[in-house]
């Protein structure tokens, strides 16, 4: 299983949230690039982030911050947050990122995610963001009619070969992963699924690992020091 250690970025500086609530945004790193070298040093291979104000704008806003981490800290860097169109995919992995997330194209647009997969194949992810089983889109901000386990499946008959699930209600909360949840999904889709949202210690690194799946995003965790990066990643086994 890999860890990838998460950097939400608003106004150039690394944030954390509660319950996807931007109101609650609070700095938790100044730079970057400098958060992300330090996750290398203790042995991450990849890391996720965040445009949350593009997420807002639909439309990338700090796509240079992205490619400087991608660029100049060695890690397979994942990006999601505002990416509405064929033009930003290809402008981000054409430039050096290794995956790109849609989140509010696979519930709006899902023509656009069917498009991406057949052309970049699993450089594609897809971010499932989830209150009370039901997908949230545009930051979070409107709601699918839609169950997490129904757009799961509408994304694998799409060829999606990776899924990001996040538990709005747990996220940035350090309440624990929604197991329940996560375990309905691995066993519904054969999609790499990786768990977001809630991550407070080991334990929920050992209990994504025992569920099989293929990642976990750790965030708040990290920065609060209830998680110890490096331990997490040997736990994980990964390679």
């Amino acid at each position: 299983m890999i860890i990838l250690p998460a950097i939400d970025v608003k106004d150039k500086t690394c944030v954390r949230l509660v319950q996807g609530d931007y109101s609650t945004a609070h700095k938790v790193a100044e730079d970057p690039l400098k958060t992300a070298e330090n996750f290398a040093l203790q042995g991450a291979k990849w890391i996720h982030m965040v445009d949350l104000d593009g997420a807002k704008a639909a439309c990338p806003v700090n796509e240079e911050i992205f490619l400087k981490v991608a660029k100049e800290s060695g890690l397979h860097t994942e990006v999601g947050g505002g990416i509405r169109s064929m033009e930003t995919i290809e402008w981000y992995l054409t430039r050096g990122i290794s995956r790109v997330i849609l989140g509010s194209a696979a519930i709006k647009n899902p023509v656009l995610v069917e498009e991406a997969v057949r052309i970049f194949g699993s450089q594609i992810a897809v971010g499932i963001d989830a209150r009370d089983g039901a997908p949230a889109a545009e930051g979070w901000l409107e709601r699918s009619s839609l169950s997490y386990l129904e757009l799961a499946k509408k994304m694998e008959q799409a060829g999606v070969k990776t899924i990001i699930y996040t538990d709005i209600s747990k996220d940035g909360t350090l309440q624990g992963v929604n197991l329940e949840q996560l375990a309905k999904l691995n066993e519904t889709v054969s999609c790499n699924i990786i768990a977001s949202g809630g991550v407070r210690s080991i334990e929920d690194i050992e209990a994504c690992k025992k569920l099989g799946l293929y990642g976990c995003i750790c965030g708040k965790a990290v920065y609060t020091g209830s998680l110890d990066l490096r331990e997490a990643i040997e736990k994980a086994g990964e390679q």
